[in-house]
């Protein structure tokens, strides 16, 4: 279970040290912008990290073509911080999966000592609460060796101190250009006023009752200009499937969800 963000009451808040023997020790901000020191193993289980602020800005890159931003989550309905356009491709993967209930960046940051007693501490990019109420930490490097040795290290603490609780750590591998490409161009859909007039939904996924081009089943349910950003917004929220791995055009096969039927060619 998870609580709203402050330490509760006996906790180890405040706490000066880091923790003995191996110990992990988490810092975050309270609901009032209050920085606390908690046992990692403590906040896990009682602190609500999806619901918090970034325990400390991202940074700003002179020169870098993408800074610093917001995202605006489909799952929770608010804003969520990304530092680097390879954590916002990572944020659309999460926000699409249905097993994910909750979103932050950079919510906490945990603290350990190396085996020579000396304290360090890391703060991954992202963190996603499971729909089993178990988590992902995670940080979206834009290439393989990004953060160097200490990014490394840091890893393999942060998956310790996860795999103690039964979450997971990753370093979340770029995307594809290609199904980086499809998921911006669905992402574009994904607010609930793309879904259209009451009943539009409705009427868009029973024509795709067996697996169909696109623009096929889309005219068949009325004017493309209305029906298809409904069409989107049904396969962003996973409503309806296609091959995401090939770029996206008017003929792709679109699928029910779940459809388990014989594969089916382009109809045109």
């Amino acid at each position: 279970m998870t609580g709203t963000g402050a330490a509760r009451p006996g906790s180890r808040a405040g706490r000066a040290g880091v923790g003995q023997g191996g110990g992990f020790e988490a810092v975050f901000l309270d609901p009032v912008g209050q920085a606390v020191q908690q046992r990692w193993a403590d906040a896990a289980m009682t602190v609500a990290f999806e619901e918090l602020p970034p325990v400390s800005a991202f940074p700003a890159v002179p020169g870098r073509r993408w800074g610093p931003g917001l995202w605006w989550s489909a799952t929770t309905g608010r804003h969520v911080a990304a530092g680097s356009n390879a954590m916002r491709v990572q944020l659309m993967v999460l926000d699409r999966d249905p097993n994910v209930t909750g979103l932050a960046g950079r919510p906490v940051r945990l603290l350990w000592r190396n085996p020579r007693g000396q304290v360090r501490s890391w703060v991954p990019q992202l963190f996603a609460r499971r729909a089993d109420g178990t988590a992902l930490l995670a940080d979206c490097p834009s290439h393989p060796e990004a953060g160097g040795e200490r990014a490394v290290k840091a890893a393999e603490a942060v998956a310790q101190a996860c795999a103690h609780l039964g979450w997971t750590y990753r370093r979340l591998p770029p995307l594809d250009d290609v199904l980086a490409a499809n998921l911006k161009w669905l992402a574009g859909y994904r607010h609930p006023r793309n879904a259209g007039r009451p009943g539009l939904t409705a009427a868009v996924v029973e024509a795709f009752t067996r697996p169909r081009p696109l623009i096929e089943a889309t005219e068949a349910v009325g004017d493309p200009i209305e029906v298809l950003p409904c069409v989107f917004h049904a396969l962003w929220h996973g409503q309806l499937t296609a091959d995401l791995d090939t770029p996206l055009h008017e003929r792709v096969p679109v699928c029910p969800q779940g459809w388990s039927g014989p594969e089916t060619g382009d109809a045109g």
